[in-house]
């Protein structure tokens, strides 16, 4: 098989749209990717995916250099293009769910839910490894000859990405993540949901019983944990301080917990109970790249057996290059260290302070060797 190099090209149903009414022979990318862009070569392949229906529509053959051209395509902007032909290209009915490619994805294994596989579609181009390429382009391939539909949600297709001012320039910011159907037989999904939903419980609670209003993510409102509804939390906040510009509040209201006194955020913390550690993190990084003089005190809450998992993605060199890093604001708790420590303090919670979180959560900072 000849060697290929794949990349990741998203689209909305809009924006796939507009480049079939231009032709199809350029496909964009926004000026900050520049630098990513120009690593594209001919005779690379774009991986069309759309985001909202979170399905392969086609595939891309390069057939330039990378250059930068402002002749309006689309309604956004996209100036860092290359010329392009079409290798394959579906309706979007016909269009793949990335969700029936199952275990032939090497990410496969994050499948569970939502949260542990949309890190992998936050962004374009990004690089993807051959295997998987070679994956969705037989994919593809294969619902052309077979003609299978797939009802598509036309408000999900004609979706529009918003678009945020910021200190840092024009922004989106990304939804809640894109569903994903499961059987619901299937045990590991269904015990990382309920980890999931107990461990968001209890810091609730915990933040609610140590005196702090509580904000739970926007999408998840109307969860409930052993019949108690988050909503119902008497110290809930029903809206968020608007200290910070539009796209900052907007990233904020997704975080999976919030403790608030007054209207100062004092501790924000991400729950990732599946194989991938993506979400909240760049959840997290787009936060202190848009507020990079941020002191809100940041907890990735993952299950122990995630610890060296979550140590290696918070320092990765992405996340080391913000200002101030992620590894010096951002601390672990361990689910099973939660839950230990809430049986330990019992009623006394009440008159436990902030500094508790210090002897909950350790320190994500590496130590040389």
């Amino acid at each position: 098989m000849t060697d290929r190099t794949y990349w990741l090209d998203l689209f909305t149903g809009t924006t796939w749209q507009e480049f079939l009414d231009a032709g199809g022979n350029d496909s964009g990318f926004r000026a900050s990717r520049w630098p990513s862009v120009q690593k594209i070569k001919p005779g690379d392949f774009l991986l069309c995916y759309v985001t909202g229906v979170s399905r392969f529509i086609g595939v891309l053959e390069v057939t330039s250099s990378p250059f930068q051209d402002i002749k309006p395509i689309w309604g956004n902007d996209f100036p860092c293009r290359v010329k392009v032909k079409s290798v394959v290209q579906l309706t979007p009915e016909q269009a793949v769910p990335v969700k029936d490619l199952g275990s032939r994805l090497s990410f496969a294994a994050g499948f569970g839910t939502a949260k542990s596989w949309t890190g992998h579609f936050r962004g374009s181009p990004i690089q993807w490894k051959e295997a998987d390429g070679d994956t969705v382009l037989a994919a593809l391939r294969d619902a052309e000859r077979n003609q299978a539909p797939h009802p598509v949600d036309r408000k999900l297709w004609d979706r529009h990405p918003r678009a945020f001012k910021a200190k840092v320039g024009i922004v989106t910011i990304p939804d809640a993540e894109e569903p994903v159907e499961q059987k619901a037989t299937e045990p590991q999904v269904e015990k990382e949901a309920t980890d999931h939903t107990e461990v968001q419980w209890l810091l609730l609670k915990l933040g609610s019983d140590m005196g702090f209003s509580v904000w739970v993510a926007r999408n998840d409102r109307n969860r409930d944990y052993n019949g108690r509804k988050f909503a119902e939390l008497n110290s809930m906040r029903s809206s968020l301080p608007h200290q910070f510009d539009e796209a900052t509040n907007r990233t904020i209201e997704l975080i999976d917990v919030l403790w608030l006194r007054e209207n100062a955020i004092v501790a924000a913390f991400e729950v990732e109970s599946t194989t991938s550690i993506y979400s909240g993190l760049l959840r997290m990084s787009d936060l202190l790249a848009m507020q990079p003089n941020t002191n809100i005190p940041l907890y990735l809450v993952a299950p122990d057996e995630r610890r060296r998992k979550v140590f290696d993605e918070v320092n990765r060199p992405t996340f080391s290059r913000l200002s101030p890093p992620m590894a010096k604001i951002c601390r672990y708790i361990a689910f099973g260290e939660l839950r230990t420590k809430l049986k330990e303090v019992g009623e006394f919670v009440r008159y436990m302070r902030l500094e508790f979180l210090d002897g909950l959560s350790e320190d994500c900072k590496l130590t040389e060797t």
